[in-house]
């Protein structure tokens, strides 16, 4: 893929960027380029990146891997993913040369969901003592938070920006404004590995308990009307709207 010229960055202090000047930069600029451009601003150890290895993850982690191969990679291991989750997890780290960091949650606390069932009658809880809380440390140590989320997949994701403030960091969303068809195009493109479970039928894979299959995320938490895990809050999204 051609990008380009990088544009320069002006001469401000990280601090002194606001979530709408950031918008400004970088929405002119194709993915390639926006991921490029991140670190020209935020030195390594001020950026978080979180992979769930799920059906679409190895689009962003392949851009990482070529344009920042020391970026760490958290992976939030609910105790819960399908065995299938873990396989192409090896795969792709051994594929990328990824730098994967396991967050477990704590083990009192997940012991106690998987005994009571808690993904039946408390699916939110359930999500977030075993996915939100045991990121929270890592979100203080950091600034920006790179997210692979594209505004096709969902109604709360269509009204997301590049930039968004999520609390005390800043959320970065590369792919945002990609379409379904470009995220199909650049995926055979570069030639990304699928999820063993998308050719059964899971166009979005999560915890075993809450997974079904189904087209784009119908599968996720299906009957419920619930359609994210609680990393990706709504508060911001109504003055999208």
């Amino acid at each position: 893929m051609s990008t380009s010229q990088a544009l320069p960055t002006p001469e401000l202090d990280v601090e002194e960027y606001s979530v709408e000047y950031l918008n400004e930069i970088f929405e002119p600029l194709n993915f390639e380029e926006r991921i490029q451009k991140l670190y020209e601003i935020f030195d390594d150890n001020e950026v978080l990146m979180t992979s769930s290895f799920g059906a679409s993850a190895a689009f962003l982690l392949r851009l990482i891997s070529e344009h920042r191969p020391s970026q760490k990679v958290y992976f939030i291991d609910t105790t819960y993913h399908f065995p299938e989750t873990l396989a192409y997890k090896e795969e792709l780290t051994e594929l990328y040369r990824l730098n994967v960091i396991d967050v477990l949650p704590d083990p009192s606390q997940n012991a106690l969901t998987r005994d009571e069932e808690w993904w039946k009658d408390h699916p939110k809880m359930c999500c977030s003592i075993n996915k939100v809380v045991p990121l929270e440390p890592l979100k203080e140590e950091h600034k920006v938070w790179i997210s692979g989320l594209m505004a096709y997949q969902t109604d709360f994701r269509s009204h997301l920006r590049i930039f968004e403030q999520q609390g005390d960091i800043i959320k970065f969303h590369p792919l945002i404004d990609l379409t379904e068809g470009d995220y199909l195009y650049w995926s055979t493109w570069f030639k990304l590995p699928q999820h063993p479970l998308e050719s059964e039928g899971y166009g979005s894979i999560g915890c075993t308990h809450c997974t079904q299959k189904g087209k784009g995320r119908e599968g996720r938490w299906a009957g419920t009307g619930k359609t994210e895990c609680g990393l990706h809050p709504g508060f911001f999204v109504n003055k999208h709207k």
